[in-house]
């Protein structure tokens, strides 16, 4: 394996750089998944039947701690990838941590939104609106899930084997996918829930 002391150790060989290729190609299928979502959410929005629609059910106060902190973990996850680069592997390990903390908590407070969209008779079931947002919502929120996962596994190879070419060029594909989470976030952070208390 030659690696290329010019580039950044996440791209410093060919099998590197192409592993982030195609894992921006994978983001490309990733966007139009939730491009699809999206639109089918926006064709439902309206179509709430006897159920409750999104004024009724969305808070704003749950809303704004996930959008403080999964926006917050996108900028942890990048002090994770500038200490890698740096060759700080405790502050990276850190920062790793800190970021995994708020998508679990973040992960909590839509785990809790669901059970109190459930417990006021908004279910998967009760109109076309409620099921194209538990799906879209649902989907990212899955998406967190794996994420933590990862994250957690890229944690176990950095405490084990330090930072080098497979565990930077992992960290940073990690970090390229949180950053895609955080984007999705934003766009339901305007389009569902602040159009949707209008």
């Amino acid at each position: 394996m030659k690696i290329d002391a010019s580039k950044p150790l996440e791209y410093s060989t060919e099998e590197n750089s192409n592993k982030i290729f195609g894992f921006w190609v994978f983001l490309g299928a990733e966007i139009a998944l939730f491009a699809t979502l999206f639109t089918v959410y926006l064709v439902m929005v309206n179509r709430f039947a006897s159920g409750p629609s999104g004024p009724e059910i969305f808070e704003i106060g749950p809303v704004l701690y996930e959008t403080f902190l999964l926006l917050s973990s996108s900028f942890t996850i990048g002090l994770a990838v500038h200490a890698m680069r740096h060759g700080y592997k405790k502050a990276m390990m850190v920062f790793i941590g800190i970021t995994l903390l708020m998508g679990l908590a973040f992960a909590g407070i839509e785990v809790m939104e669901f059970l109190t969209y459930i417990h006021e008779g908004a279910t998967l079931q009760t109109s076309g609106f409620l099921s194209s947002l538990f799906v879209l919502l649902g989907t990212h929120g899955a998406h967190v899930s794996f994420g933590l996962l990862w994250g957690g596994a890229i944690l176990i190879q950095l405490w084990r084997q330090g930072i080098n070419p497979a565990t930077a060029n992992k960290t940073f594909i990690f970090s390229l996918y949180w950053h895609f989470l955080d984007i999705v976030w934003i766009f339901i952070f305007s389009f569902v829930y602040l159009k949707g208390l209008m």
